[in-house]
């Protein structure tokens, strides 16, 4: 099968199934904040988190849980900065798939990825990029709500951690939008060989 893509464009393609997987690994596991409840660790992302605490009837206290899930509900998110940016990064994160999927297809099929679709796509990841980057910048104004608070020792607040530390997950999602932005926006404008003239 003949590719579309220049040697450019291969890299292009590589690098951005890889972005495009890290900030979806990233944003889907609820390792964003880390800190500690009851002794147990606690970890959240924008819509899920690992350790919850439940009420004991029989003991008449209060135990960890010691699962990972999502919330039960979207109201149900902490706060809604993180409503938002669950929103805005599970839509950033679709947007670097979509094209990470095309630029592979474009390893296989001839005249797929012309220079203008590979600069089209450039301009899609890197909207996605921002869009990734704008809800990790939108994450710690959720720190002020009660759940967080109880799992970093009643100190947190906007931007502010308390006994808490940002997760790899964080970086990760982040990390990857970064290179869609800077990098893969960069070569997908010569990701795409010149479309063959046919005289008519």
């Amino acid at each position: 099968m003949a590719s579309s893509l220049t040697c450019a464009g291969l890299l292009w393609a590589l690098l951005s199934l890889l972005c495009a997987a890290a900030s979806c690994v990233g944003f889907f596991l609820p390792y964003w904040l880390l800190g500690a409840q009851l002794d147990k660790p606690v970890s959240f992302g924008p819509f899920r988190r690992c350790a919850y605490p439940v009420r004991d009837e029989g003991r008449q206290t209060t135990v960890m849980v010691e699962q990972c899930g999502r919330y039960a509900s979207f109201a149900a998110i902490p706060s809604a900065e993180w409503r938002i940016c669950t929103v805005v990064t599970g839509l950033g994160c679709g947007l670097l798939l979509l094209v990470a999927l095309t630029a592979l297809m474009g390893c296989c099929v001839t005249e797929l990825v012309s220079r203008t679709v590979g600069r089209v796509a450039g301009g899609i990841q890197f909207l996605g990029g921002l869009l990734i980057g704008a809800g990790c910048a939108l994450y710690p104004l959720g720190w002020d709500s009660e759940e967080v608070r109880q799992a970093c020792g009643n100190l947190s607040d906007q931007f502010e951690l308390g006994t808490c530390k940002i997760g790899w997950a964080y970086y990760c999602t982040g990390g990857g939008a970064a290179t869609a932005m800077l990098i893969c926006t960069w070569l997908a404008c010569f990701s795409g060989k010149k479309q063959k003239q046919y005289p008519y």
